[in-house]
């Protein structure tokens, strides 16, 4: 047989087998093929008919995992999926071995569409917050709110904590790393990047703790586990120096979607001073500063994470709707500050679901705080 008689092969049915994916209670997994790429599927049954569908893209390195606390406070409001991109999770690499943002993209916009899904209210943390805005500024008939936790948008100055991240981008560097840390063990990698994702890692409970070895040594095995995330942070490193139309910062200008944007104080990874920018540049903005947050607020507080969601369907209109009713036009820009979270441990976040920590910032205060970031 000839080359150009050989069978197609995707990537999904080349695979290893490993130990299988956690499934909280509660949720489910599911397969989804698409030209070119495999979809793993995390969700929880909604209770009820009718409730307008959430998709929930997680950042470099993560999983839908990442949101099962976030999907659990909005049961009874909204349809919860969280999908693994392309190579993350338990989702095969894409058949091209595209890891660019606008790839992932892609591979979101392919799902909705073969779904039908949308619009849907969009969710993205990290990496997957860049992906959400391309997604949002490329088709906004898919997207009914977009909320964005530590999005991966340009910053010229990076936080040198985050150097290392973006240099698993440079060719070599991943399997120079491979070697250096053969010998770390998965409860080492594991204390590593909560240090790095937390704003208090011991936020996290034995049990999380105890689940997240359990996956990293289940993606360890992966022979392109390293590859997909070179790939995608050589991704994030080119998005960035993107101009024009397809810079993610003019693409989140494009954003009509309603926009609540949540940044952490103690993230190492995204500026907390982009979120500023950040507020100003999405037209239809919220923003929620959690002073002791660090890169997954949804994972830290995940109770006043929901409430603000919550405030951003009941002040756009859109608590209790089954279908959109359209997008948001107007530029406007609420800035909230959440005060005193993790000083009290878990009773800090559990006392945010009165509302009564939040506090509305005023424009020109959100100035003042601007400048003196």
């Amino acid at each position: 047989m000839s080359s150009t008689e050989l069978p197609s092969v995707s990537a999904a049915s080349v695979l290893p087998r490993v130990a299988p994916v956690r499934v909280g209670e509660g949720e489910r997994l599911r397969s989804v093929g698409l030209p070119g790429i495999t979809l793993t599927m995390r969700s929880r049954p909604p209770v009820r008919e009718g409730l307008p569908p959430a998709l929930y893209v997680h950042g470099l390195g993560g999983s839908s995992q990442n949101w099962s606390q976030l999907m659990a406070e909005f049961d009874g409001l909204v349809d919860s999926e969280a999908l693994d991109l392309p190579g993350f999770g338990d989702s095969p690499p894409p058949d091209d071995g595209d890891y660019s943002v606008t790839g992932h993209a892609r591979a979101v916009i392919r799902y909705l569409d073969a779904a039908e899904r949308g619009p849907v209210h969009l969710f993205g943390n990290s990496l997957g917050g860049a992906v959400t805005t391309r997604v949002a500024a490329v088709r906004p008939d898919l997207v009914r709110t977009l909320t964005l936790i530590s999005p991966a948008l340009p910053e010229i100055r990076v936080q040198r904590s985050a150097v290392p991240t973006a240099l698993l981008g440079v060719p070599g560097i991943a399997s120079l790393f491979t070697r250096i840390s053969r010998d770390w063990t998965a409860e080492q990698r594991v204390r590593g990047v909560l240090g790095l994702c937390y704003g208090d890692p011991g936020r996290v409970t034995p049990e999380a703790f105890r689940y997240a070895v359990e996956e990293l040594e289940r993606r360890l095995q992966l022979p392109y586990f390293w590859d997909a995330m070179a790939r995608s942070s050589r991704g994030i490193v080119n998005a960035y120096t993107l101009g024009g139309q397809h810079g993610l910062w003019r693409q989140a200008e494009r954003v009509l979607a309603p926009t609540l944007l949540i940044y952490g104080g103690r993230d190492q990874l995204v500026g907390y001073r982009m979120a500023q920018r950040a507020a100003r540049t999405f037209r239809d903005s919220r923003l929620l500063s959690l002073p002791d947050a660090g890169h997954v607020a949804m994972m830290e507080y995940p109770e006043t994470v929901a409430t603000a969601f919550r405030e951003l369907l009941a002040d756009t209109g859109e608590l209790g709707k089954p279908a959109a009713t359209g997008t948001g036009a107007g530029r406007t820009l609420r800035t909230v500050e959440a005060e005193g979270f993790g000083r009290g441990g878990a009773g800090g976040a559990r006392g945010s679901r009165d509302g009564g920590s939040m506090r509305t910032v005023s424009e020109g205060k959100a100035d003042d705080m601007n400048k003196g970031s």
